[in-house]
């Protein structure tokens, strides 16, 4: 008889209640949640569809897994008191990768399904979504965007006077995020999805890859945004080796070959130079 995984399925009810209470103040004073706690609710459309993508990309990397016979635990969510309500889901490896198939099929699942949720969420929260004058408030935050949110925003609501801005429902502001995630489990440093896929192709060269970006990261932080110092230092921490595959003679496939290109591609659609840039006046 199976063990109810009773820790997943308690961080993952944390979370929702976390994205839900962010998803909320979004929508609602902090005073109208207090005196009307069925208020919380209007948090539902931000906090289903940020977990939907979540869901769908720690669950891709897990049935992946189970397909090439590497052990894997089911995801663990994490709660935490930020912007969004989370530090995001990971699954964590028990036995080693055996082929390099295996670590393409592995490395890119998670980020291609979270991609094509989060493409649906932008353009359904784009259409929901309101252009109006831009207050430009001191200490307010803005939302940088990528090659391909710029682009559907365009596409929708066509050329935005200078002093207008767009105004994101929650579900794209949810589908934002989850381009932004992708973009970052992309990058080819490390044991991110995107440095599974790197040293499936690129073998022990990875390593001299993923030693160039962190340097990258750090002059974008130093130039751009102080984030890509946090996010390199942490990359350091973590190591910027790839553990080896058992079989590396086994040849790839011009499948997961294509696979690889196509993290690439989705890559340079959803990266984001400056995420986040808090007006100063």
């Amino acid at each position: 008889m199976k063990k109810i995984p009773w820790l997943h399925i308690i961080l993952f009810a944390a979370t929702f209640l976390s994205t839900l209470a962010v998803g909320a103040l979004q929508t609602q004073m902090i005073e109208d949640i207090a005196k009307h706690p069925a208020n919380i609710l209007k948090g539902l459309p931000f906090s289903l569809t940020l977990m939907l993508i979540l869901l769908c990309h720690e669950l891709s990397h897990y049935i992946a897994s189970k397909k090439h016979r590497v052990k894997a635990t089911l995801p663990y969510f994490i709660p935490a008191p930020t912007l969004i309500g989370t530090l995001g889901a990971f699954i964590k490896m028990k036995s080693p990768i055996t082929t390099r198939k295996a670590l393409i099929d592995i490395g890119a699942s998670g980020p291609i399904a979270g991609f094509i949720i989060s493409l649906a969420a932008v353009i359904i929260g784009l259409s929901l979504s309101e252009v109006a004058v831009s207050k430009g408030a001191s200490g307010s935050l803005l939302l940088g965007d990528s090659i391909l949110f710029s682009l559907l925003s365009r596409i929708i609501f066509g050329e935005i006077p200078a002093s207008h801005d767009i105004f994101l429902h929650p579900v794209a502001f949810a589908g934002w995020i989850g381009f932004f995630v992708t973009a970052l489990n992309l990058i080819p440093v490390g044991q991110l999805d995107g440095g599974h896929v790197a040293y499936a192709i690129l073998g022990e060269k990875h390593k001299i890859i993923s030693k160039i970006l962190v340097v990258v990261m750090l002059i974008l932080g130093y130039f751009l945004w102080q984030g890509w110092l946090i996010w390199a230092i942490l990359l350091v921490i973590l190591g910027m080796r790839h553990p080896p595959v058992i079989h590396w003679e086994s040849p790839l496939d011009k499948k997961r070959q294509r696979i690889s290109w196509v993290t690439v591609i989705i890559f340079v659609l959803t990266f984001t130079p400056v995420p986040f840039k808090v007006i100063m006046k």
